[in-house]
């Protein structure tokens, strides 16, 4: 996925707007159960891959980017739309497209006119000590990331987990070298996929069936069946390990990290929507449970209620595999 910045312009004006853009990237990943797997931020755009698990992608679009141009509008004395329309969205077919596509986006900082006719050896330097992507986390250079998922991609190199690092390491770098131009000319085929001539006639025909809904590539006709454990069942858990009853959660008490962290998980393993999480605890309105879920992840930074929140998430996501087919 991409987004760019309105008219061809900026969408980071420094460092500080590129670390509160990540912050609030890393927000929207938790508030929304999305999985990200790697990113790339540039001066006047961005990549992203990433899974949408509960099909909502359009919802957490417009979080990430509402909230961060207001950011930006009040920073800069700015007003206005800071992001070019909508974002562009691409499906992708897995395995070695997965593979590929995530070192084109990690090779974007020396893909620019600067850089490409730079020396092998200081491209390379370059790029590993670029601070705007997740490739210094992938390959080892810097601790891994909460709010980004590595396991999918790193797996794709086909070799043990110790060393899967260095292996991506090597995969992206060679790319540097040497052109692939075959995954280029793959990228330009269609405007709504990435992988092979059967994948994508496949989502030409979807897209066809779905008529005007061909513009939301996260639709779920387009996804596996998603999975959520019932409501009262994460209440129920959720409840069990913070000690407390259901009803106790609809009380309003300052400084709690109970509704933030209910909040989050009825989000997450319920995939109810804000409003509805609202309804569920008592709130006035889906921006409060929005408030409360974020700060369920301000609370993964202080030990005792890190662990706990790790407690609820294992007991739920073992009841999430207990739902899955054999």
């Amino acid at each position: 996925m991409t987004i760019r910045g309105n008219g061809r312009r900026d969408i980071f004006g420094d460092d500080h707007d590129r670390e509160r853009f990540l912050r609030r990237l890393a927000e929207s990943v938790e508030a929304y159960g999305i999985r990200l797997y790697l990113f790339c931020l540039m001066t006047n755009h961005g990549h992203f891959l990433l899974e949408t698990p509960s099909t909502n992608l359009s919802r957490f679009m417009q979080s990430l980017e509402t909230g961060y141009t207001v950011f930006y509008n009040l920073r800069h004395g700015m007003s206005g739309h800071l992001f070019q329309g909508r974002y562009k969205a691409k499906l992708v077919e897995g395995d070695e497209y997965l593979l590929k596509l995530s070192r084109y986006v990690h090779l974007n900082p020396v893909h620019i006119s600067r850089w490409k006719k730079e020396p092998l050896t200081q491209r390379i330097a370059y790029l590993r000590k670029y601070p705007w992507s997740s490739y210094r986390s992938y390959i080892g250079e810097e601790k891994k990331l909460a709010y980004v998922t590595y396991g999918p991609v790193l797996a794709e190199t086909g070799v043990k987990e110790r060393r899967q690092q260095r292996e991506y390491r090597g995969y992206v770098e060679e790319g540097l070298a040497t052109t692939d131009a075959e995954f280029l000319e793959v990228l330009k085929r269609s405007p709504a996929a990435i992988g092979g001539d059967e994948f994508r006639a496949w989502v030409r025909d979807t897209c066809i069936k779905m008529g005007e809904k061909a513009a939301k590539p996260e639709d779920v006709s387009f996804r596996r069946e998603v999975l959520f454990v019932s409501k009262d069942k994460v209440l129920e858990v959720t409840c069990k390990h913070l000690g407390v009853r259901p009803r106790d959660l609809r009380e309003r008490r300052r400084n709690s990290v109970l509704r933030p962290i209910a909040a989050r998980m009825l989000v997450k393993y319920a995939g109810l929507t804000h409003r509805q999480v609202a309804d569920t605890l008592g709130m006035k309105s889906g921006v409060s449970a929005s408030l409360q879920a974020r700060r369920a992840m301000a609370l993964k930074e202080e030990s005792n209620s890190a662990k706990l929140i790790a407690a609820i998430e294992v007991a739920l996501n073992g009841q999430m595999n207990e739902m899955r087919p054999a």
